[in-house]
């Protein structure tokens, strides 16, 4: 009886519980919906005040100095109502004063907004963002874009253009050091929580800023790998490939979107209405607000589809476009085209409203300032720099370590640091570097120093610049290596080598580079490749010859105390590569979920899909990384073999560290569907999940399918999920044959 008593006052508890937590929400949602009222109000009434040339002026972004300088005629125009929002300007002083004009003198008071490229880091600089997508650790990767917001916002800073969520396949490409890699379910999971580490779930707090997903669309894809140019595919390949990770931003909340470069079949991003009314509107319900990339707008006419400045004026603005970066088209214009009537007054009132909805969400209205003082404790501080070190010895990729060359021992006596990058702080922090300043950046000589104290003799010889067309420091370099009992033998790419318009035709180490490795082999004296690049390279010879390589990408401003922490084994490197490495320019494009061929690849037939010259396979694939412990993963098990459209399939394993040391393992589940009604992907990743263990450590892990991300979209563009079986297997990269298993998705 007390039993039954019991349980009944629990199952009322639990309805109680239930009750105040429903009750809790549609509280929370009216306040919600109120606020969102009495903002609809307030621009309701700031645009019945406006006129048509201040309106024009809220949909005009220029840019200051690259120092944080705003530029003089900045002021003026935020006195007279007519400059929205500013590109680089910042620091609290900057913002401050010509925030202070705008809010203070201009006749309508609407404040400005203040926007700056913080990818990485805004002063405390975190690893480039292909190299923080090794991590395959979402939380951390949450946790630096949450850091570079804190110190941005600090800055007078309200609006990051981060992140580049464009799927990247071709090396060659410059930028694909700013995205996440090849594959777009880990660029998805990806965009979704750097969005969210900047923006958290409200951007007006003084942690936050406005995120904005970039570049839509299908920048990555440039022909060529060549920056700014076209792309050419179909609608089926956009919304399967490319467009996956800036929906997983809109799903985050994300604040504003930014036009791609490219044109797609022929009509460019900026002109675009299927990208900004059909999909972003329309079927995702998006309100983001839309800006251009830089003057962009103006080049409309060199595409060759506006016939002069109005007419690209024109067809940005109805096309969707809310603000137009750097040139001014839109605000010289826009009067003449209402009155010619190309162009209508709501088009203008629509895209005003949402320059005047992303003001209010920021909480500019009511705190328009920045802290002097809280800028001054948040840049770069302690805690911040901490997390960054911890950051980049995550991203770290160990490619190769013959006979345990890494980690090397604390007792070693002599040490030699060789190349140029290895010593030039510039190239630490990586392009694209915010507000972040060189001389805070710790090299990674100066990281082996701080490691070994007195302890060892560290010596430093750059051999060459990173271009390395002088072969005339090599032998002091040599000289150095062969009366030392180690050589960390650092090489790779300038910053400039892997970003914006700097594509390459050739991705081999620079200049005359791997001459110095060689030269270094030949003495047979022990040492370990490093590698610095924003980008995939070709480096046949060193994975045959050379007996270790780390990747460490561009790693912040901790980038040589976190490089020293791995190579001397406090950090045992964990990250997996987010991008296919190739054997040559030849192979491009080269990425692991391709499409099989009816003639896959024989060995002995030659009329099957392969080179004459080289292998089909990659020198490193997607997923790809070593560890200075070992792994086993085991006891493949799954929750059913049949699932509907809509359920879901646990798939669980354990994951055992059989080394010797403590270590992480990325977990990685590829699934393919084996006969559709379209051709599909020999595999695809569906899950992971990055796993700590202690030397010895076992543990279960458990990671979900849902049917429903297992479709595609059919001939029709309309999304589908076909009955059938899929083949599941689990490993830790995509070459991995790992643990099988099929499953059934039924009718």
């Amino acid at each position: 009886m007390r039993l039954a008593v019991k349980r009944h006052i629990s199952f009322i508890l639990v309805c109680l519980f239930f009750f105040n937590t429903s009750l809790l929400f549609a509280q929370r949602n009216v306040r919600f919906a109120a606020q969102t009222s009495s903002i609809e109000r307030k621009i309701d009434s700031l645009l019945a005040k406006m006129t048509l040339a201040e309106k024009l002026g809220q949909l005009q972004q220029l840019d200051g100095e690259a120092s944080g300088k705003y530029r003089p005629e900045h002021l003026e125009l935020a006195r007279n109502g007519l400059l929205g929002s500013t590109l680089n300007v910042r620091g609290a002083e900057q913002s401050n004063e010509l925030q202070k004009i705008a809010v203070e003198q201009s006749r309508l008071k609407i404040p400005m907004l203040f926007a700056f490229d913080v990818i990485h880091g805004y002063r405390t600089m975190f690893p480039i963002p292909l190299g923080e997508s090794a991590s395959w650790d979402l939380a951390s990767i949450e946790k630096s874009a949450h850091i570079a917001a804190t110190e941005a916002r600090s800055a007078g800073v309200h609006w990051t253009f981060a992140p580049m969520v464009d799927i990247a396949r071709d090396p060659r490409w410059g930028r694909i050091a700013e995205g996440a890699g090849e594959d777009t379910f880990l660029g998805s999971q990806i965009a979704f929580a750097r969005v969210r580490g900047f923006q958290g779930t409200d951007f007006s707090q003084s942690d936050r800023v406005m995120a904005c997903a970039k570049h839509f669309a299908a920048y990555g894809a440039a022909e060529a790998g060549r920056d700014y140019n076209t792309t050419d595919m179909s609608e089926r390949t956009l919304r399967e490939i490319y467009f996956p990770p800036f929906k997983a931003a809109v799903d985050a909340g994300v604040g504003s979107f930014m036009t791609s470069f490219n044109s797609i079949s022929g009509v460019p991003s900026t002109a675009n209405p299927f990208l900004w009314k059909q999909i972003l509107r329309d079927e995702w319900k998006s309100d983001a607000l839309v800006v251009t990339d830089y003057t962009a707008v103006m080049e409309l006419m060199k595409h060759g589809v506006a016939l002069d400045e109005a007419d690209a004026a024109r067809l940005a603005l109805n096309a969707g476009i809310d603000i137009e970066m750097v040139s001014r088209f839109v605000n010289k214009h826009g009067e003449q085209l209402v009155q010619n009537k190309k162009l209508s007054m709501a088009t203008i009132d629509n895209a005003v409203r949402e320059v005047l909805r992303t003001k209010f969400k920021l909480g500019l209205f009511e705190k328009p300032y920045a802290d002097a003082n809280r800028e001054r404790a948040m840049l770069l501080n302690a805690e911040h720099r901490k997390f960054a070190r911890q950051s980049a010895n995550e991203s770290f990729v160990l490619l190769k370590n013959e006979r345990e060359t890494l980690p090397i021992k604390k007792s070693i006596k002599e040490i030699a640091v060789v190349g140029f990058l290895a010593g030039d702080q510039r190239n630490m922090n990586g392009n694209w570097a915010g507000d972040g300043r060189e001389q805070d950046a710790v090299t990674v000589f100066e990281g082996v120093k701080n490691k070994l104290g007195n302890s060892a003799k560290v010596k430093f010889a750059s051999g060459c610049d990173a271009k390395c067309e002088d072969a005339s420091g090599f032998d002091e370099a040599v000289k150095l290596a062969q009366n030392s009992d180690f050589t960390i033998l650092t090489v790779g790419e300038d910053i400039d080598m892997s970003a914006e318009a700097s594509s390459r035709t050739d991705i081999g180490l620079p200049g005359k580079q791997l001459e110095l490795v060689k030269r270094i082999h030949q003495t047979g004296k022990s040492y370990a490749v490093v590698l610095m690049n924003g980008r995939p390279l070709t480096i046949n010879w060193l994975a045959e010859n050379s007996p270790a390589i780390l990747e460490t990408w561009f790693a912040g401003t901790e980038a040589g105390n976190a490089i020293a922490d791995t190579l001397f084994g406090d950090a045992n490197p964990s990250g997996k590569l987010p991008i296919t490495f190739p054997r040559s320019v030849g192979q491009i494009p080269i990425y692991y979920n391709a499409l099989p061929t009816g003639r896959p690849f024989e060995a002995e037939n030659k009329y099957t899909s392969k080179y004459l010259d080289s292998p089909n396979t990659p020198l490193y694939p997607f997923g790809y990384g070593l560890s200075y412990t070992t792994f086993k993963v085991s006891n493949l098990q799954l929750s059913q073999s049949k699932i509907s459209k809509t359920g879901e399939l646990k798939v669980s394993v354990d994951v055992e560290n059989t080394g010797k040391r403590a270590g992480a393992e990325v977990v990685q589940v590829y699934v393919r569907d084996f006969v559709a009604s379209l051709s599909r992907p020999v595999k695809e990743l569906k899950a992971f999940q990055r796993v700590s263990l202690k030397a010895g450590e076992k543990r279960k892990i458990e990671l979900v399918l849902k049917a429903k991300d297992l479709g595609f979209y059919n001939t029709a563009n309309q999304y589908v999920v076909e009955a059938g079986e899929f083949g599941l297997t689990v490993g830790t990269s995509s070459n991995d044959d790992g643990l099988k298993d099929t499953f059934t998705i039924v009718k």
